[in-house]
């Protein structure tokens, strides 16, 4: 068992691609609660992860749910309404990279599948296994077993609970999983995913998963850079939240909301603004209307990001 919440999510995230590639090798199209409730089985909660939230969710699944959308981003996991679909480099990635440590590297920093990795294929007289976690999620309500199963132990009471927070959760998940899909495409992206491994002297399994705002801090709707560069950005006008250019997306797993743009080199000013309004803005050291945040740029790509938090702002 792994020590941290942080690489236990990473072989629950390899886990899933390994449970997916099953299903194909079986002919068996699975859920998202099943894939869930199978890598929990496979990987069980710690007593910490296995600690319900407000609904009902274990700490564990809301965790590993949030962060499979970095599968998504890497193009190993396609996301529907009628379930979860493994891609080919997905399963290939479950090759290329058969340790946590291998994994968690190439997840965080983006690194392709190498070329003329195979497809794994099926061992002869191959079974797809089902825990008794996964298999409960396929039996109708009212055959379920009587509710003198919420005596059971932590970790099996949180695995019980998957199945009914998997849709919960991913309708929660979905607004940030079409975003990941519509950058996937751009090699910006791809910077900004290497740029955010761990640094020097740390593990990738250090990174980002644990952290007090995960699961209880509520996020604005909406949070713009709106500043005197808007119009490169394509905006009509400078100083104008409202338009879609200005917004930045969030990042689910570090609770950071992001904006990443090649400028020219220059002097430039903005605040942070939410809701496509101004009627809640924060300028310089997170002060409610405050001064202006300035940059000073040398050129080419830029990445600000909001921490809402402490209403911070960092700049690289």
């Amino acid at each position: 068992m792994a020590k941290s919440t942080a690489e236990n999510t990473y072989l629950r995230l390899k886990t899933v691609l390994d449970v997916l590639t099953e299903g194909v090798w079986s002919g068996d199209a699975l859920n998202a609660g099943q894939v869930l409730a199978e890598a929990t089985a496979r990987v069980p909660f710690t007593e910490h992860e296995a600690e319900l939230l407000s609904g009902g969710i274990p700490r564990g699944h809301k965790t590993l749910t949030s962060a499979t959308a970095k599968l998504v981003k890497a193009g190993w996991l396609v996301k529907g309404r009628s379930g979860w679909t493994i891609t080919e480099d997905g399963m290939r990635a479950t090759v290329a990279f058969p340790d946590v440590d291998s994994f968690a590297a190439a997840l965080d920093a983006g690194t392709p599948v190498p070329a003329g990795t195979p497809v794994p294929t099926a061992p002869e007289g191959f079974v797809r296994p089902v825990s008794a976690a996964a298999a409960t999620l396929q039996v109708p309500a009212k055959e379920e077993a009587p509710k003198k199963t919420a005596k059971k132990a932590p970790a099996k009471k949180a695995a019980s609970a998957v199945g009914k927070a998997a849709k919960a959760i991913e309708d929660a998940v979905e607004p940030v999983v079409k975003a990941v899909r519509k950058g996937k495409a751009s090699a910006k992206d791809k910077t900004e995913t290497a740029s955010a491994a761990a640094p020097a002297g740390t593990s990738a399994a250090d990174e980002p998963f644990e952290g007090p705002d995960v699961e209880t801090l509520p996020q604005p709707e909406a949070v713009a850079v709106a500043g005197d560069f808007n119009t490169i950005l394509g905006a009509p006008e400078n100083w104008a939240p409202q338009y879609d250019e200005a917004q930045m997306e969030f990042d689910f797993l570090d609770q950071l909301w992001k904006k990443s743009a090649e400028l020219p080199a220059g002097y430039y000013t903005f605040k942070i603004a939410l809701n496509r309004s101004w009627t809640e803005n924060y300028g310089a050291f997170g002060t409610f209307d405050g001064p202006n945040h300035e940059l000073h740029h040398t050129g080419g790509t830029v990445t600000i990001r909001y921490n809402h938090a402490t209403r911070d702002i960092t700049i690289n």
